[in-house]
């Protein structure tokens, strides 16, 4: 499927770009697949709490996955990071993070949550076993970022453009990021010298918002991380499904091209992308409204 990739190239573009591609699955031989792919960092995903009655409308994913994959797809990566999303914090939070812990996660993510203080309890529970993900998906944490950044043990900030958009009730994903919202949150992170990432990210040339124009934004803003979304892999939810889909390396060789063209425009190319991108969105929330 598809043409040859020049491995060299392919690994030094790998190695070029900062910005690290994250893929959510349990499935072990994917994992190890994504990860010769150039995928640095492997998202198991136990969030179940809350989820369908937030998305259950919505052609989103409910995770099936379990404590026992993440043992699974440590065993089948050998540099790639394993990232573990957990559920808010509840009564059985200590629970669910020394089993995390255990088990190999090397970063934990706490979603849903709503104030510096809720992540701040979440973290004296992993007392600095594992790096720590905040996933800002609503507007109350967004607005309590100034103190969310200083929690310790937060080694990341990951903004969840889908559950902000709904808690915003905004109509579409991509609106945090046109109106300006995500890039007041860039600010105070980057001031408090925290990595960052945001949303998902579908293929070149694909998507409501194109896989390079959602490059450019992460690029503009400095971003370290994205999550290849399930447009980007056509929902697929094994390695069968996944390579009859599509050509991982190559599909992301197309990225990393956009990025290293993307690398090279001025301040004046840059600011043209981004409004852009504001009037791609604007257009498709239009076109709801109608």
């Amino acid at each position: 499927m598809g043409t040859a990739i020049d491995e060299s190239l392919y690994k030094s573009q790998v190695e070029y770009l900062m910005l690290k591609f994250m893929l959510i699955t349990n499935d072990p031989e994917l994992a190890h697949y994504a990860e010769e792919c150039g995928v640095k960092r492997i998202f198991v995903d136990l969030e179940k709490h809350g989820k369908q009655e937030r998305q259950g409308h919505l052609d989103t994913l409910i995770s099936s996955h379990t404590t026992n994959d993440i043992e699974k797809v440590k065993a089948s990566i050998s540099h790639a990071e394993l990232l573990v999303r957990l559920n808010p914090l509840h009564s059985g939070s200590a629970k669910e993070i020394d089993e995390a812990i255990s088990h190999g996660a090397d970063l934990l993510m706490l979603p849903m949550f709503h104030s510096a203080t809720e992540l701040d309890e979440f973290s004296r529970l992993v007392n600095g076993r594992a790096g720590i993900i905040p996933l800002v998906e609503t507007y109350e944490a967004a607005k309590d970022m100034d103190d969310i950044v200083h929690v310790p043990g937060v080694t990341e900030v990951y903004i969840g453009l889908n559950d902000l958009h709904l808690d915003m009730k905004l109509k579409f994903m991509f609106e945090p990021l046109a109106n300006g919202l995500v890039d007041e949150l860039a600010e105070i992170i980057k001031k408090a010298g925290l990595p960052f990432g945001f949303g998902g990210i579908a293929r070149v040339g694909e998507g409501i918002i194109p896989g390079e124009l959602v490059m450019g934004e992460h690029l503009r803003l400095g971003s370290s991380s994205v999550i290849l979304s399930r447009t980007f892999h056509r929902k697929s939810s094994g390695i069968s499904d996944f390579k009859t889909n599509l050509d991982l390396k190559q599909e992301l060789g197309k990225l990393f091209d956009a990025a290293e063209k993307l690398k090279l425009r001025s301040e004046e190319q840059m600011s043209a992308d981004h409004q852009r991108l504001q009037s791609a969105v604007a257009d498709f929330v239009a076109r709801k409204d109608d």
